[in-house]
């Protein structure tokens, strides 16, 4: 392989007909090339609904409640029912698979607006929260503070709002820390303005356009009573989340007497198990894009193995003569297969080169497009470059493998005689 003439012959074969090996080396080029832009397209998918749910506990489980389905103890279905204090107490105490569990309250549905200061007014997310919820949903304090223990216990009219609800209820050099808000007919003190951390959104509405006050807060100044809407729960380390999610539905359906049957009474949201399904995505996508480019680029190197074929039966008095002056089978082999591996490697690299390329500038577009794009770097690894060389050099030395065993079938005296 280290024959400086060997390499003269196969770049002066390659100049003789570069229209034809242009053509055989393209198939090659855009099969390489499919593959590096299906891949990082992959990625970037992947990157990006990962940037959305980083801060995100991932071994969470949220619950809510929903109309019975299944008679049970004197109850009629359709009955309606709702999580209390007392069922949240109950959890804490008995169930300790827990790391976190928080309550939530959602503000009054109103048609119209619910925050008011001076002349200026807003529709915004009103939610009662407990501070461990800001350990599940991550949020960034970006002036002020995160709500906190203290604003629970003590019942204090405070509250933290979203970017939006800042943008659009003060002035843009005035400093919200400090200041009131009126939300529907209470009036709450501005502690704290924050960033969401994460993309998913449960409740509704835009993340940016929330206002979070403590839950004892809200319990008891829209008479809410002990009246829970919604909570979330995080398991222990080493605990699944599809078990504990199990263990409680069944303590919640003893408590409210609802037929341990009735699958719809109790609505639920698994955030482990949605994240084992975007694996499984991801994984799937990688599969597939390995799987059409690999086929694309086998399509190629069949191109290449036939004009190998043709070339073999062009030089056929050429591979005759080399064999009368004492060639061995070996050499013609080398000949052929590393001039196969030289047309699909080099078509291969510049493909590889031209992908890599794109995805960086797709990047530079995507970084200057800012938050408003869901994709995220899309990029290729080393493993991944790593992989699809050895691919070439694999199909390179395939298609000259087959030519190549013609070749040497060709005895001498037939091949001096053949006109071409």
């Amino acid at each position: 392989m280290l024959d400086l003439d060997l390499w003269k012959e196969i770049l002066s074969a390659l100049r003789q007909n570069r229209l034809r090996s242009f053509m055989t080396a393209f198939g090659v080029f855009w099969g390489i090339f499919m593959l590096i832009i299906m891949s990082g397209a992959g990625r970037a998918l992947e990157n990006g609904v990962m940037e959305g749910v980083k801060a995100f506990a991932t071994n969470s489980a949220f619950f809510w409640t929903e109309r019975t389905s299944v008679p049970y103890e004197g109850f009629q279905r359709g009955r309606r029912w709702i999580y209390n204090n007392q069922d949240i107490e109950y959890i804490r105490q008995n169930v300790s698979e827990i790391e976190y569990l928080s309550p939530r309250l959602f503000g009054w549905q109103q048609n119209g607006d619910n925050t008011v200061r001076g002349e200026r007014t807003g529709a915004f997310n009103i939610f009662g929260d407990y501070p461990d919820y800001f350990k599940i949903d991550g949020w960034t304090p970006v002036k002020g503070r995160l709500m906190n223990e203290i604003d629970v216990r003590q019942k204090r009219k405070v509250c933290v709002i979203g970017e939006r609800v800042e943008e659009v209820m003060f002035d843009k050099e005035e400093d919200p820390i400090g200041q009131y808000l009126k939300i529907s007919g209470v009036y709450f003190q501005v502690v704290g303005v924050i960033h969401p951390e994460t993309r998913i959104n449960i409740g509704g509405g835009k993340k940016e356009e929330t206002i979070i006050i403590p839950f004892s807060t809200m319990q008891t100044a829209y008479n809410y009573g002990d009246e829970i809407h919604f909570f979330s729960v995080t398991a222990n380390r080493g605990t699944s989340v599809s078990a504990l999610e199990e263990k409680l539905k069944r303590i919640l359906k003893e408590r409210h007497k609802i037929a341990p049957d009735d699958m719809q009474a109790i609505g639920s949201f698994n955030i482990e198990a949605e994240f084992k399904k975007f694996s499984m995505l991801f994984f799937g996508i990688q599969a597939l894009t390995w799987i059409v480019g690999i086929g694309t680029l086998m399509a190629g190197v069949i191109g290449v193995s036939n004009i190998m074929l043709v070339i073999i039966k062009e030089r056929t008095q050429e591979i005759g003569i080399q064999r009368a002056i004492g060639a061995t089978p070996a050499k013609i082999m080398l000949h052929i297969i590393a001039e196969s591996v030289f047309l699909t490697v080099m078509a291969g690299y510049v493909g590889l080169s031209l992908g890599v390329g794109l995805l960086e500038v797709l990047n530079q577009i995507l970084l200057a497009a800012g938050d408003e794009v869901f994709f995220r770097n899309p990029e290729v690894n080393l493993s991944m470059a790593l992989s699809a060389l050895a691919v070439l050099v694999f199909a390179g030395a395939f298609a000259g493998f087959i030519p190549a065993r013609r070749a040497i079938r060709i005895k001498p005296i037939d091949a001096l005689r053949d006109e071409g």
